[in-house]
């Protein structure tokens, strides 16, 4: 193929050192403060794996078109390492080279010759002060991709990688488990609010983690002293009726049988003892086993409960057919990848009580601590991300909330493994106010995700989400996620019950900062004091018209993203990232009138859809 003449060269990112320890005298736009905090934050001390990392662009007339390696290849990215494998997709178009058209000469001369569409992100934000999501759009791209080759794979902290960049805000009136489950199971994360007991938000994330197993390596076990009545109790509180017996009456004992729901179903003796109703001819694997292994096992078998077994006939583990049912119906499951269980993530404050929650959230296997605060650039969370990382290593740890760099880089010297970002931006939030302080979400998130990036912190764009399009800007302006309330509140997995207002099912939804959140306990969010008289509210209470299942919903903003992403001609987040970075992402300012413009105008009687409320 010919050269393509008058394309962008991309050109390395330049990393600029920054270490406020070496520099007293530095200023940072964000503060005024002349003596800024000791701190170190060169990117070389950083290790390599978590810094982003730039493949070398090769020569494309090398490479023959429809080859694997240039169907992964963009003449502006390089290669795209987070993008799907294409050859069982659509094909490529037949006369085009390297994603892109052939241009004769003449035409790319006229386009070198031609002003440039629209804004780069650095000189958008130059343009416009106080940039918000409604105060641009982004210019369309070429296509060459259908939207099922999209990659929606993002970061949620540095090691906790996610196939759908959805996170449930740790509100009371949004995710609890049934959220926190759901949100899983499509893609995201849900993080539980801690607005409640510790053995409250412990047993919701113990929900989670037990709804979806590989290996159930603590499984819940019954000697032979137990009763009929013993598993049918089990069945009523925990759901399920599968118990192994073993002669010790627990994990690593010798397996004798296992008791299933069709052995006592019949059975009107509730005091007869279990070993009289086992089954004890079992279908077992042995220890070393593969989970496909297994599961190949248990289909061909056609059995419930799969028991793992040593040499010596212990059992040390069991694995469910419900399980592998979910695995089926699922695929984008976000789950560990050692234990198979769903990912779940909770929050706590920053008070030295907090830190016995955060033990017994550890104890659950949670995978991800959002440490939650309205005003994240504090001593207290400092000590407390350095406190969870001392105590609990295997923990990821999100810190915030932040809007500028400075903020972002006291949690980043502290520890954290990701930054929320965002300051009184919510639709029930009033931060900015009664305080008169925060910053508008796109400024927010451009200028705190160019500083995290140096050193491999992913950022949350948390607030402000009020459309599918909110979701893919905040993604545009380098976010790694987007964190949800409203957008999920008054789901059917959302707790809180119904109620009618003007031919409307709604649910209560209320911002943390609210006074119904703080009477119940939120008040420490905003480092008050539980038994202060006067208490300054940042939030309102309100409701939420109904949304459906999660089910539905957010399978429905997943194709709204992937669809965003392919009219901009990106074939994945990373792709979209750093276009944004090289300037080969074009955006364009929105004045008043063409917001109205691009909103439904000039018709009545409109019937939209359920899930653009």
């Amino acid at each position: 193929s010919p050269p393509q003449r008058g394309l962008p060269v991309r050109r390395s990112m330049t990393t600029v050192e920054t270490s406020f320890k070496d520099k007293p005298g530095v200023s940072n736009p964000d503060h005024g403060y002349k003596q800024p905090p000791e701190l170190s934050l060169d990117p070389s001390a950083v290790p390599p794996s978590s810094q982003p990392q730039r493949q070398p662009r090769k020569s494309l007339e090398k490479e023959p078109p429809g080859s694997p390696i240039t169907s992964l290849r963009s003449p502006a990215f390089g290669h795209i390492p987070m993008s799907p494998d294409r050859s069982h997709l659509s094909p490529q178009v037949p006369g085009y080279v390297s994603n892109r058209p052939e241009l004769s000469p003449d035409m790319l001369e006229a386009l070198r010759l031609h002003e440039q569409d629209g804004f780069t992100l650095a000189q958008l934000v130059a343009e416009q002060p106080g940039l918000t999501y409604d105060d641009f759009l982004m210019l369309p791209g070429h296509i060459y991709f259908a939207p099922a080759d999209v990659s929606t794979n993002t970061r949620i902290t540095r090691n906790i990688r996610l196939r759908a960049p959805f996170v449930s805000s740790p509100m009371d009136t949004v995710s609890e488990s049934a959220v926190a489950i759901s949100m899983a199971l499509m893609g995201g994360i849900g993080i539980v609010h801690y607005n409640c007991s510790i053995e409250e938000q412990a047993q919701m994330v113990r929900s989670v983690k037990r709804f979806k197993n590989g290996f159930i390596t603590n499984p819940m076990v019954m000697g032979t002293d137990a009763k009929v009545g013993d598993v049918v109790n089990i069945k009523q509180t925990r759901g399920f009726s599968g118990v192994p017996i073993t002669d010790t009456g627990k994990i690593g004992g010798k397996l004798l049988g296992i008791v299933c729901t069709r052995d006592i179903d019949f059975v009107v003796d509730h005091e007869l003892s279990v070993n009289d109703v086992m089954t004890k001819q079992l279908v077992v694997a042995r220890e070393g086993c593969t989970l496909t292994e297994a599961n190949e096992l248990m289909k061909s078998s056609k059995v419930g409960k799969l028991p793992i077994v040593n040499g010596q006939g212990q059992l040390i583990a069991l694995i469910s057919r419900t399980d592998l049912l979910k695995h089926r119906d699922y695929p984008m499951s976000s789950v560990d990848k050692s234990s198979k269980q769903l990912l779940c993530g909770a929050a706590v404050g920053t008070r030295d009580s907090d830190r016995a929650r955060v033990g017994a959230l550890a104890a659950e296997h949670v995978d991800v601590i959002v440490i939650d605060s309205a005003q994240g650039d504090s001593t207290f969370q400092a000590d407390m991300i350095r406190w969870i990382k001392a105590n609990f290593p295997r923990v990821e740890v999100v810190g915030g909330n932040v809007v500028t760099s400075r903020q972002a880089a006291h949690l980043i010297s502290a520890g954290c493994d990701g930054l929320r970002v965002g300051m009184g931006v919510g639709s029930i939030c009033t931060t900015q106010e009664v305080m008169a302080c925060g910053r508008p979400q796109a400024m927010s998130i451009f200028q705190v995700t160019r500083f995290a990036r140096q050193f491999g912190i992913p950022c949350i764009a948390d607030g402000g989400i009020r459309s599918p399009g909110h979701i893919v800007k905040a993604l545009s302006l380098g976010a790694s996620c987007v964190m949800m309330g409203s957008m999920l509140a008054g789901s059917h997995e959302a707790p809180g019950e119904w109620f009618y207002r003007d031919g409307q099912r709604m649910k209560k939804y209320r911002g943390m900062g609210s006074k119904e959140a703080m009477d119940k306990g939120s008040s420490t969010r905003y480092l008050m004091n539980a038994k202060e008289t006067i208490r300054v509210e940042q939030g309102v209470s309100g409701a939420v018209v109904d949304k459906g299942s999660l089910h539905q919903f957010l399978p429905h903003l997943h194709m709204c993203l992937r669809q965003a992403l392919q009219d901009v001609g990106m074939r994945s987040i990373h792709e979209l990232h750093m276009a944004g970075m090289d300037g080969n992402l074009r955006l364009e300012k929105r004045t008043a009138a063409a917001q109205a413009e691009g909103r439904v105008h000039t018709v009545q009687h409109v019937q939209g859809s359920t899930y653009s409320r």
